[in-house]
């Protein structure tokens, strides 16, 4: 079964830290429950990725029904071809780059099952180079995952996710509720912490999320803990003071590891579309994002923005959504989705 998370080789001892704001943070014990239930077999989500993405693959496979009854591959029809890919967000770019080898194929008369078998290989060619999962070094301790993304985005769930297959691999982890403008989204996740027996470290409504993380840092060092996840407020990517609030977490962790944080996990929401490609160099521009994950892809037909997303960016695709429930988010499986998607299946 496939695991959103590996290990690697470790790094040397960060530097001795350098004073920080101080905010009165309260560490939330989570009371003894049982460990979280094992997930359902991967066959089950497959279905229900083949079911949350028929929007998607409804609009791409009735487009190449329309195009390719038993038709000539030739420029008019590749023309079509490449418009189908744009209309289904896989972008003028990576459109063009399908629509090119196709053309090199030189098939002449074609059927609709070869086009979609044909398309679902160079789409997971493109796909399988971004499927990998969180790498985190076990001789880090703690680990330090970062989480961000704009509002809405699935950040807590991904956290909570995580935080499950962690504690199944007999992993320590401690949680850290950056999102401090938020009752609600601290509320959220205590209960992810209960869920999984984890501590959590919370702070005062409107408190430095910047000092919050770095007390988190300190309190996980001192308690031995193995991976250490700060949630964080969800910002607009368009809006610099937010982005700049982002960037000063990350300098705050750099004053106690310098090494910190060891992965920065973006979540992206996929109905937005073509907008996520602006939210991912955004992001990249003011931090160091190390991998993505890409929810919604129920509610939406605009699926094909993930294959837009590795072709331009190349960054590793740790999970995908397809439901409302921890299990519908799922290590990403680039052959799956690239079949799914074209309705090669």
């Amino acid at each position: 079964m496939k695991s959103w998370f590996r290990f690697g080789r470790g790094k040397e001892e960060p530097s001795q830290p350098s004073p920080v704001q101080q905010v009165d943070v309260a560490i939330v014990e989570a009371p003894a429950v049982e460990a979280p239930p094992a997930e359902e077999p991967r066959g089950g989500f497959l279905a229900k990725l083949r079911q949350g993405l028929s929007r998607s693959t409804d609009r791409l496979s009735d487009g190449l029904a329309d195009i390719f009854v038993r038709r000539q591959l030739d420029e008019a029809t590749l023309d079509e071809l490449e418009e189908l890919l744009i209309a289904a967000d896989l972008g003028p770019v990576t459109a063009a780059k399908l629509r090119q080898q196709f053309d090199q194929r030189r098939f002449g008369e074609v059927t609709l099952t070869q086009v979609k078998e044909t398309l679902a290989e160079d789409v997971a060619a493109i796909l399988t180079k971004v499927e990998r999962p969180l790498a985190i070094d076990p001789a880090i301790k703690p680990y330090v995952v970062l989480v961000v993304g704009v509002n809405g985005t699935g950040k807590t769930t991904t956290i909570g996710k995580l935080t499950a297959e962690l504690t199944r691999a007999g992993k320590r982890v401690m949680l850290a509720a950056g999102d401090t403008f938020r009752a609600a989204a601290v509320e959220q996740l205590r209960i992810w912490g209960e869920r999984s027996n984890v501590p959590v470290v919370t702070g005062p409504q409107g408190s430095d999320a910047a000092a919050l993380s770095f007390q988190a840092l300190e309190q996980a060092k001192r308690d031995g803990v193995d991976v250490l996840l700060i949630d964080t407020a969800g910002r607009l990517h368009n809006k610099a003071n937010l982005m700049a609030e982002l960037q000063k977490i990350v300098r705050v962790l750099k004053k106690l590891d310098a090494t910190a944080p060891h992965a920065t996990v973006l979540t992206l929401d996929a109905t937005t579309g073509q907008n996520a490609l602006a939210q991912v160099e955004t992001f990249c521009a003011m931090t160091d994002v190390t991998g993505l994950v890409v929810t919604k892809l129920d509610g939406t037909a605009k699926g094909g923005v993930l294959v837009a997303l590795a072709d331009m960016f190349g960054l590793p695709v740790h999970g995908i959504g397809v439901g409302e429930g921890i299990d519908d988010l799922q290590p990403f499986d680039a052959r799956e989705f690239a079949r799914s998607l074209t309705g090669a299946v």
